[in-house]
């Protein structure tokens, strides 16, 4: 395919007798796969990462995209337990209340303020009172 191919780098023919692909669709000449955050150079010796037809090596990748915990903002290892409030991702240990620091467990309630989680202590019942006495509605 060598002469065929467009670089996705410069867009320009390649013609070299090597090219680098990345993804299935994606052709490079060697010197033009580089991360277009930092500049590395990206070829068999590393990881590449695609992101809106841009690559990136796996370090700036992580930086710029990865989901970061909302209390720490470190990203997530693939190992991590995570807790999850609305869009909000949290590290198991990190998932506490903002006004008592006490840890929240699966199964606790909970509300969300703004970015502040809230313990059932600390944010009491709901304002109208339902829920404080009387049965609960379905």
């Amino acid at each position: 395919r060598a002469g065929l191919a467009r670089c996705a780098g410069c867009g320009g023919r390649i013609q070299d007798p090597f090219l680098l692909r990345v993804s299935p669709d994606l052709e490079w000449h060697v010197a033009c796969l580089k991360c277009a955050e930092c500049g590395q150079p990206l070829d068999e010796t590393c990881t590449c990462f695609l992101r809106d037809g841009k690559a990136y090596c796996k370090r700036d990748y992580s930086r710029l995209f990865a989901v970061k915990c909302a209390q720490c903002r470190a990203a997530f290892r693939s190992s991590d337990l995570v807790m999850r409030a609305r869009d909000l991702v949290y590290h198991l240990e990190c998932f506490r209340c903002a006004a008592c620091g006490r840890q929240l467990l699966p199964g606790d309630q909970f509300c969300l303020r703004e970015r502040d989680l809230l313990c059932r202590a600390e944010h009491g019942p709901p304002p109208d009172g339902s829920g404080a006495r009387g049965p609960r509605s379905p």
